[in-house]
Order: C-alpha cells, then structure tokens, then sequence
C-alpha cells in the first residue's frame, strides 16, 4: 500500500451535506447519501413511533437499553420518511420484507420503483445510501484505538490485507484497519451476504485509482468521513455515479 492515508474522501464540512429539499429527485445515475442524527427530543420521538410498523415496534422492545430502542426508533422513522419522500407515500404505509441476513429492502408491492437502499448506524449518527435499478450497501464506523488490531486483521481480512496492515507504522494501522472493515461490510451489506464471509472478499488501495473489490470488476466502492474520526464505505453494483450528500 504505497499511500495508507485517507484519500479522495468526501470531507466532513457541513457545507457538503444539504438540507432536505422542497422536490427531492433520483437521478439514474445518482447516489444519494443521508446523515441522520438519532439523538433527538423527546417531542420528535414521539412522532417518530406512530410510523413504525408493529414488528418494528416489537423490535425496538427487545432492545435493552433506552437509548438503543430510541435510537432504533428515530432511525426506522427517518428511514421511512426519506423512502416515503422518493417514493410519493406516507412514510407509515411503507412495508418492508428482510433478506436471509435481516437486511430490509422495499416490499414486493413497492418493487415497480426499482428504489434500493441501505442503512448503517454507529453511535448516535446513522447514514443511509438510495439508488435506482442496482444492489446498494453502506458501512459506518467510528476510528477507535484497537489493542488487537493485528489479531482481528488476521482472523477477517485476506493475506495480502494482513500483509498490507502489517508493514504500516502503529499510527496508520487502525484508520486503515476501518478501511478495510467499512469496505467489506459495505460489500456484504449490498449483495446480501453475511459477515462470514469478511476474509473471502479482498479490498483494493490505490495510490491514483479508485478503491475496488478483488474479482468484482461490476462493483465500485466510495469512501467518504461523515464526520470527525468515522469513516464510511459505499458499495453499489455498475457505475459509481454522481454522489449527493443531504442531511436530515
């Protein structure tokens, strides 16, 4: 890996994210990213539960802490409210079937929209990737220090990977160690397969090229920081498109 640092990454300036428009329009060739902040009153909690479908309410009971049931719940209610937005509907009569590995997608009475999503939350901030007519995936991580890094770099990633990671100096090998990670996941995430399979797909660096999936010529991955120490990978089936960032 000639350059580990972060490169070409959409930056974290809130400048870059939009406030939610008037007409919201998805181009074919358009990827657009939301951030979505889930710690919010307890007034606009409130709205948010009388959009959640019943199993999604049962879902955010079994959550044992508070603040993950909250959170689960603003999450699912802005997930419907963006999808509802695309797709002219009110966001409570949005209906969602789950694939082999929980991962949500449109029901089949919604299929004619060819609308694909995605959603990935770390903490208080969530992101969700839209899309027209392909496989979409996204995956949101904060930068932490990890003790073992080492250690789970080679139990998930590839031999070259942990080859890669290895010769990096300590203060590289845990942004680089997300990369990896966000990647992978973001793949998964997007063609529907589970976590077992992190060490079988191999992520590409590039000093001058785009970041790319090893014997997936049809996928194309982005990279971008939400905000300040995370970092965020987007894997979408076909051309990589024109990236737009909205904040709600």
């Amino acid at each position: 890996m000639q350059n580990s640092k972060l490169r070409n990454l959409v930056t974290d300036s809130n400048s870059q994210w939009l406030a939610v428009p008037a007409e919201l329009k998805l181009l074919q060739d358009e990827i657009h990213v939301w951030r979505l902040e889930l710690d919010r009153p307890e007034s606009q909690l409130k709205q948010f539960i009388k959009l959640l479908s019943d199993d999604e309410l049962a879902r955010a009971d079994r959550l044992y802490f508070q603040q993950h049931r909250q959170r689960f719940i603003i999450g699912r209610g802005i997930l419907r409210t963006i999808l509802g937005k695309y797709l002219d509907v009110a966001p409570q009569e949005l209906e969602f079937s789950y694939e082999a590995f929980g991962k949500p997608v449109l029901a089949e009475k919604f299929s004619s929209s060819n609308l694909w999503f995605n959603l990935s939350h770390c903490q208080s901030m969530a992101l969700c990737a839209v899309c027209l007519n392909r496989p979409i995936g996204i995956d949101l991580e904060y930068i932490r220090p990890i003790t073992d890094v080492l250690t789970l770099a080679q139990q998930f990633f590839s031999v070259n990977e942990y080859a890669a990671m290895k010769s990096l100096p300590p203060n590289q090998k845990q942004e680089v160690f997300f990369r990896y990670w966000t990647c992978k996941e973001a793949y998964l995430k997007a063609t529907g397969a589970g976590i077992s399979q992190l060490q079988q797909i191999e992520v590409l660096f590039s000093s001058n090229e785009p970041t790319k999936i090893k014997n997936a010529p049809d996928w194309n991955l982005l990279e971008l920081s939400p905000a300040r120490n995370s970092i965020a990978a987007i894997a979408v089936s076909g051309n990589r498109g024109k990236l737009k960032l909205w904040e709600f």
